[in-house]
Order: structure tokens, then sequence, then C-alpha cells
């Protein structure tokens, strides 16, 4: 998402140089969709693994299912037709003849999703696709969905200020085998040393309408944060690493998917991966940020139109 501009300007060159470093961190898995930046995203992961010789060193995930009415209205269509349009364009974007994992990016409640895994299972049988997956369902979609094909993932946005997926989700993954790709795991920089600041948070059009980037709930989630900043510190590593950490120490089955748009921070991210936590190290990081801590919901009304609400 970074890459299409989200969280503020990028260039093609900058975006080259992340997956590079990721590729020398170990990294290679890359998720993006067709709407970040509106075919940006995808233009310019496929501009990079045109300039690299053999097989693309990265199992590329995208997604496709959000679109726009007449009126400039958001809308979700998981039809066959509209979804197999958008998987060409994405493959084509992409320069590849196949991603390995096709996300269901909303649901649209009016078709069951027994038939949106079936369309899915069709990408899969013509070789377009390698893995289906649903981003923002409820346990119980997901649970339909396994019964009519293999469900290889499920994102959510998780973190330690997004605790939902712990009331039903992760345990549905964990029963069905199923990966649970937490995005926004830090928080949109919340929980890392350079937290969004209250004037780069008027520059942002997500956040300017986002509960908890918007005043006075900003503020409070900046101050609680200083206590999960300084705990950092404390242990030698950056609050992004430890985030990442905790989130791994949840379950074996959740994934972090951050973004970024700079190589430094993509190295505290990923140093995440290299931290073990023991039980002292969780009670202190649950001491300072506990369940439902964050001031705020993580999407505002109109925000939280599309990701499917199960508790």
């Amino acid at each position: 998402m970074s890459f299409g501009g989200f969280y503020g300007p990028t260039t093609e060159p900058q975006s080259h140089a992340l997956l590079a470093a990721a590729l020398d961190l170990g990294i290679d898995h890359v998720d993006t969709a067709n709407v970040y930046g509106m075919g940006v995203s995808e233009t310019v992961i496929g501009s990079f693994l045109r300039g690299r010789k053999g097989p693309p060193p990265f199992r590329i995930a995208t997604k496709g299912a959000i679109t726009r009415d007449a009126d400039g209205r958001r809308r979700y269509d998981n039809t066959a037709a509209h979804l197999g349009r958008e998987l060409d364009g994405s493959l084509k974007r992409l320069g590849v003849e196949s991603v390995d994992l096709y996300y269901v990016h909303r649901r649209d409640p009016s078709l069951p999703i027994e038939d949106v895994a079936e369309t899915m299972a069709g990408f899969v049988k013509a070789g377009k696709i390698r893995a289906i997956g649903f981003s923002e369902i409820a346990p119980y979609s997901l649970r339909r969905a396994v019964a009519v094909q293999p469900v290889a993932a499920v994102q959510s946005e998780y973190s330690l200020a997004t605790r939902l997926p712990e009331l039903g989700l992760v345990q549905a993954c964990e029963a069905l085998g199923v990966t649970l790709v937490a995005f926004s795991p830090v928080a949109r920089a919340l929980l890392t040393d350079r937290p969004p600041t209250p004037e780069h948070a008027m520059t942002s059009q997500f956040m300017l309408s986002n509960p908890r980037f918007t005043e006075p709930n900003l503020s409070l989630n900046l101050a609680r944060t200083d206590e999960f900043r300084r705990l950092a510190a404390d242990m030698g590593t950056s609050a992004a690493a430890l985030a990442i950490a905790w989130l791994l120490a949840r379950s074996p089955a959740v994934v972090p998917i951050p973004g970024t748009r700079t190589v430094g921070h993509l190295k505290e991210l990923a140093a995440g991966a290299e931290l073990e936590l023991d039980a002292e190290d969780l009670r202190r990081i649950e001491t300072i940020l506990p369940i439902g801590w964050a001031a705020g919901d993580r999407y505002s009304e109109e925000q939280s139109i599309g990701p499917e609400r199960y508790c």
C-alpha cells in the first residue's frame, strides 16, 4: 500500500530499493492489491521483477473486489466476471502468469461466500493463482468457505492496538490450518519510534477521518505508546521490532505484513522476527498496552463498511 502513496509520497526507485533490501533480509512475501494507488503498486512491483533475471524471487499476493459505482461510491463486487477481469489486470501489471495468493479484498454480502469460493477455485484450476484468500471476513464466513475450497490465508488487521482477531479469528485459523495475515501490525506507525504527529495526521486523508488519529484520541494514544517506546529502548530494540515480535508470539498461524517506504524502517520491522520474547517480556508489554488501551475505534463509520463484524 505504501508504494501507492497511501501514507505519503514515494518514488519508483525508492520502492525498488525497498524490494531489493527485502530480498537481502530474507523476506520473500510481497502483498499488494489492484487498488493500491489504482494499479501503481502492482506496476512498481512488476517493473522491479522485469529488471531481474529468472523467476520472481517473491511469493506474490494481490487482491481484487473493491470498485466504485458511477457516483464514485465504493462498493464490492465478488462476481466471477469482475474478479476475473481484475485478476487479469493484476497479472498484466505485475508481468507474471500467475500469483501465489489471490484475495477477495472485501466480501460482497449479496453473494453466498460458497459461490465466491467456487469462483476462486476456478482461477486455481485455470493456473492463474496458486491459492485463495479472503480479507476482513468473519470466522463463520471462513468456515463456510473452507467447506467448499481450501483457503490459504485470511487477512485482517491485528496488532497490540487491534485485538479483535483474538475473539474467534485466530482460533478459527489455527483449527482450519489457515494463515492469519496480519496487516497494520505496528498500528499505522503508532507502535514505532517515529509515530505520526498531529501535523502529519492532518496531511493524511485516511488519518483525517480515522478516530485513532483525530484529537483528542491521537494525543492520548501517543502518550500511551510513549511507555511502549521506552520499554523497547530498555530492551535494546525498536518499538516496531517489539510490536512485530509480540505479534509473532501470539500464534504460529500469524504472519505480519508491515508496510513502509524506507529501508531503515524495513530493517527495524524485520528485526522483530529475530526477537524471542519470554513470559516476563510479554507480561511487561501487556501491562503497558493491555487489551482495549487504544482511544478510538480502528475505523470510522464509513471506513467500517466492508469488513465483516463478528463481535
